[in-house]
């Protein structure tokens, strides 16, 4: 079924995409302990939706559960409870696998093929045709910054973390999957590597591939992604596209001196105090709210167009569930 959402890009277009990704109520817990009489909850039960062509980040700290719900959805392990589906087939369908790409967060290779052969023997697995992946590989190669030669001659157990993780999502690439997880992308690349995993993100973007990844940098993420969620302990916490939850480009940052904490809830969201001072977002009308300031003694510094960022945003939901994890 087509769902509708806006793009964050343009909040008043809507688009109609298909669900990709459909989790209902999924969980997962395991046992442990010596007589495994002991439970421990690696996801709690969540729901979301991912839609074609979206890239779409999964945040959290570690041990958020993060890696456990990529996991489940692809059949590597099992849910607790609840349910998913991909491309509208049960999670760990044999039947969508060829349309699926999935770089791990701490892939093992076999480190004593070369690059090339490691590459090789990917597209074997999915029963690519000679004539096609020897064209297919080295294009693959130059989208995310290998040179030939390399890939030719040395073998993997002589490649950095950085070049590794490169020719790892050359093979999560190799049979032009629709849907491509990513866990943690970004990770152990220096800002040139980044920059070229992120532009081959969006390349794919742009190609209309969908994109699931999980990553701790959420500068890239506020970049690259339409819509995303947070885990934090295993629970959901909140999901949205950038618009949504981070508010419109043309909201305003305030800062100042006095007045009443509780007047100034009512006007700031994400209020802060440090060094005497209080800062956050405003809702509301402007000039209103210097009236406001007025009236209350305080004083006002810094009054300036700007929008929540991705990483103020997620350090305030963070704070928020451990320090109220129970609101209702």
């Amino acid at each position: 079924m087509d769902t509708v959402f806006p793009t964050d890009a343009n909040p008043a277009a809507i688009v109609h995409r298909p669900v990709i990704v459909k989790i209902q109520e999924l969980s997962k817990s395991y046992r442990t302990g010596f007589w495994l009489n002991q439970q421990v909850v690696s996801l709690q039960p969540c729901s979301l939706e991912v839609y074609q062509g979206e890239t779409f980040g999964l945040l959290g700290p570690n041990g958020a559960g993060k890696t456990t719900l990529l996991k489940l959805l692809l059949g590597i392990i099992r849910p607790s409870s609840g349910n998913a589906q991909l491309l509208n087939r049960p999670a760990g369908d044999q039947t969508i696998k060829q349309q699926i790409g999935y770089l791990p967060e701490n892939p093992y290779f076999y480190d004593y093929l070369t690059g090339w052969e490691f590459l090789t023997y990917s597209a074997g697995l999915f029963n690519i045709p000679a004539s096609i992946y020897k064209e297919r590989i080295p294009e693959l190669l130059d989208i995310v910054g290998l040179s030939r030669q390399t890939a030719i001659k040395k073998q993997l157990r002589q490649y950095s973390k950085g070049m590794l993780q490169r020719i790892g999502m050359a093979q999560a690439l190799i049979n032009d999957p629709d849907i491509i997880f990513l866990d943690e992308p970004m990770s152990g690349l220096d800002p040139t590597g980044r920059y070229q995993v992120r532009e081959v993100i969006l390349s794919l973007k742009d190609q209309g591939k969908t994109i699931f990844f999980n990553s701790h940098i959420l500068a890239d993420v506020e970049v690259i992604c339409d819509r995303i969620a947070i885990l934090d302990q295993g629970a959901l916490i909140c999901q949205g596209s950038l618009h949504e939850l981070l508010g419109s480009p043309d909201a305003y940052f305030v800062k100042g001196q006095g007045g009443s904490l509780d007047v100034l809830k009512k006007w700031l969201q994400n209020l802060t105090f440090e060094g005497g001072y209080w800062q956050g977002y405003l809702h509301g009308s402007p000039s209103d709210f210097m009236a406001s300031i007025n009236l209350m003694n305080g004083r006002l510094i810094t009054l300036d167009l700007r929008r929540l960022s991705l990483e103020d945003f997620f350090i305030q939901q963070i704070h928020q569930r451990r320090t109220n994890p129970n609101p209702n």
